[in-house]
């Protein structure tokens, strides 16, 4: 397969398992609008404890209402941004005290347009919710993936009553998963709460437990993968170990075999650290990828027959005009089957689970079916 030609990271085309390293989570205060017009100059200081920032990082806390392909593109263009009446690169680390000036520009979208889309609510008061996210489903609207997200289900649902901290396009969003991830996913409905459950990732006080379903195991019943992740040196839409790229973030992964079967396990996960595509990227990195991970894993989909082991349709007389037979699973096998985090408001410690999808479980069965060991 040739391969793909080199091509810059569009970060709008990625969804993450956290926000921790592509998108810093801003102070706990709640996010306002700038007083600066679009064409005007807005100008902020670097402080101490912002000291070292890259300067998209840093334009991103305090613009979030622009998505960081806008921002990087307006670092890009002359007369865009500056430091210290310095024109800098994207990746341009800044120091305490230093002035960024960025000429504001017309954010593309404003709010998200409600859509009516059902939602499974795990948890939900006056100031939080836990979603149970399904598969195919984008967490925010981004370029291709307009309508049917997230976002647009929560306005809907949850009309007045999300955060605003994350601004006017991204509203009760904390974290994120990837598309085709589903799972538990916390929603903030107040921007106090909001503020708090930041801090708590970015103490690194939540935990998140997923379940995945892996083609083949590694060795032993635990591992622990240690491994820097930083950007595909050719595929623009994948992540990569990349001990060697200085910026390349660390990234730490508990995992645990809850089931062997024959060719496949199901594995507990544990990520330590929110890198994009992190237990995607550390499963493959142990042999063992996830199943149906187009993009790690080589393939798509798998059918009950395959797990079963039955690959010629015409066995039994059925014949090559038999109709073609739908897949069991026809994405990645991950799942955030498990949140755990002190309430925002309370301090109460809660673990919130979300039950295996359909498809999984469905996944599940047959590999118990078929692929038991004797």
């Amino acid at each position: 397969m040739a391969a793909e030609p080199e091509e810059k990271l569009d970060l709008d085309e990625l969804e993450t398992e956290s926000l921790d390293e592509l998108e810093p989570l801003t102070a706990p205060t709640a996010w306002e609008p700038p007083t600066e017009k679009p064409g005007e100059v807005a100008k902020r200081v670097v402080t101490d404890a912002e000291a070292g920032w890259r300067l998209d990082i840093f334009l991103a806390s305090k613009f979030p209402q622009y998505s960081r392909v806008l921002i990087r593109k307006a670092i890009q263009a002359e007369n865009g941004v500056d430091v210290d009446g310095i024109h800098g690169k994207p990746s341009f680390r800044l120091k305490p005290g230093s002035v960024v000036s960025f000429r504001l520009v017309e954010p593309p979208r404003e709010s998200p347009i409600p859509e009516d889309i059902p939602l499974d609510v795990l948890y939900e008061d006056d100031d939080m919710a836990v979603i149970n996210k399904p598969a195919d489903m984008v967490v925010h609207p981004s370029r291709g993936h307009w309508s049917g997200t997230l976002v647009g289900a929560l306005a809907h649902r949850f009309a007045g009553q999300l955060s605003s901290n994350r601004g006017p396009a991204r509203p009760g969003i904390v974290h994120r998963l990837d598309r085709d991830t589903s799972g538990a996913i916390i929603v903030a409905k107040n921007d106090v709460a909001h503020a708090n459950l930041a801090a708590l990732f970015e103490e690194k006080r939540i935990q998140k437990e997923y379940f995945a379903i892996t083609l083949g195991g590694f060795n032993g019943d635990r591992e622990v993968v240690d491994q820097p992740i930083g950007h595909h040196p050719k595929f623009r839409t994948r992540m990569a170990i990349a001990p060697d790229d200085p910026e390349a973030k660390p990234a730490q992964t508990f995992f645990e075999i809850v089931e062997r079967f024959r060719g496949f396990s199901t594995v507990r996960c544990l990520p330590k650290t929110g890198r994009t595509h992190q237990i995607r990227v550390h499963l493959g990195f142990l042999g063992c990828p996830i199943l149906c991970d187009k993009l790690y894993g080589g393939r798509a989909s798998i059918t009950r027959d395959e797990i079963a082991g039955v690959f010629d349709r015409s066995v039994g007389g059925k014949g090559d005009d038999a109709p073609e037979v739908p897949p069991i699973l026809a994405r990645q096998a991950l799942h955030a089957r498990k949140i755990t985090f002190e309430h925002p408001t309370t301090g109460k410690l809660m673990t919130v689970e979300a039950p295996l999808p359909a498809d999984m479980q469905a996944t599940l069965d047959a590999l118990r079916e078929f692929r038991a060991l004797k």
